[in-house]
């Protein structure tokens, strides 16, 4: 009895396609400072596999957590949200 597992996603804006089947994907999330209450905003780059390779530099694409592609390659890109 096999159990499935969850896998992460991730929403967020293209941010480089210069590789070839590979997108960087800028991920940016928000969160109230501990003690002062404002909101901090922090990003993250996730290198992305992208089979056609046709994306655009501002899409934004929903990636999703792989068994690792490459020394950094560990999402795929599963959506274009627009």
């Amino acid at each position: 009895m096999e159990k499935e597992t969850q896998r992460k996603t991730r929403e967020g804006v293209v941010v480089s396609n210069k590789m070839n089947k590979t997108v960087t994907v800028m991920v940016e999330r928000t969160y109230p400072h501990p003690r002062y209450q404002k909101v901090i905003h922090r990003g993250r780059k996730y290198y992305a596999h992208h089979e056609k390779g046709d994306l655009e530099v501002g899409k934004r694409v929903r990636i999703q957590e792989t068994r690792p592609l490459s020394k950094l390659k560990r999402w795929i890109v599963v959506d274009v949200l627009s």
